[in-house]
């Protein structure tokens, strides 16, 4: 009883954590799309630190086309965090 107790809150849990509708994406303008999601995730790390200190600076951009500026987005992220940037150096010949 305790274990269904706790999937069901788990799954209350996550589901609360669900993202919703882009209801800006349908208006008018130019809207962000896969070249600037991958900007976008590039400078995220440094966007995230000044959205926590001014409303001015928002760390995604709301106002995109969906499914192309979120792949670049997440690209971006990759390759800033782990791919590209700062990602490790393999030392060839080293061992322990």
């Amino acid at each position: 009883m305790k274990l269904l107790l706790a999937l069901l809150l788990l799954t209350v849990l996550f589901a609360g954590c669900a993202p919703g509708p882009n209801f800006v994406e349908k208006l008018p303008g130019e809207k962000a799309g896969f070249w600037k999601g991958i900007w976008h995730g590039l400078i995220s790390p440094i966007t995230f630190i000044i959205s926590l200190f001014t409303r001015e600076v928002r760390f995604y951009e709301i106002h995109n086309n969906g499914n192309w500026y979120n792949f670049g987005f997440v690209l971006g992220a990759g390759l800033f965090l782990s791919g590209g940037i700062l990602g490790r150096k393999k030392v060839k010949g080293k061992c322990c």
